[in-house]
C-alpha cells in the first residue's frame, strides 16, 4: 500500500513540474526582444534539467515554490513593461 502512495505523490509531483514548466515557457513567449526570450527559454530548460533527479521530498516542494515565486516575478514584470 505504500508503495502506491508514494508512486501517487510522484506522478502528482511530476504534473505539477511540468505544468510550472510549461507555464513558464508560456510566460517567456510574451518576452518581447527575442534575445531575452531565448535566454529566459535557455535557463528555464538548464534549471529543470539540472534538478531533473531530485528526489527529496522536501527539496523538490522548495523548487517548486520558487519556480512559482519566479514564474509571478516574470508576470509582472512583463505586465510592468507593458503599462
Amino acid at each position: 500500500m505504500r508503495g502506491v502512495v508514494v508512486q501517487r505523490l510522484n506522478f502528482l509531483r511530476r504534473q505539477q513540474v511540468l505544468q510550472l514548466y510549461r507555464r513558464i515557457l508560456r510566460a517567456i513567449r510574451d518576452v518581447p526582444a527575442e534575445a531575452d526570450r531565448r535566454h529566459l527559454q535557455k535557463w528555464a530548460r538548464e534549471e529543470f534539467q539540472r534538478n531533473k533527479g531530485a528526489t527529496e521530498e522536501d527539496a523538490i516542494r522548495m523548487m517548486i515554490t520558487q519556480g512559482h515565486m519566479q514564474l509571478r516575478e516574470l508576470q509582472r514584470a512583463l505586465k510592468l513593461a507593458k503599462s
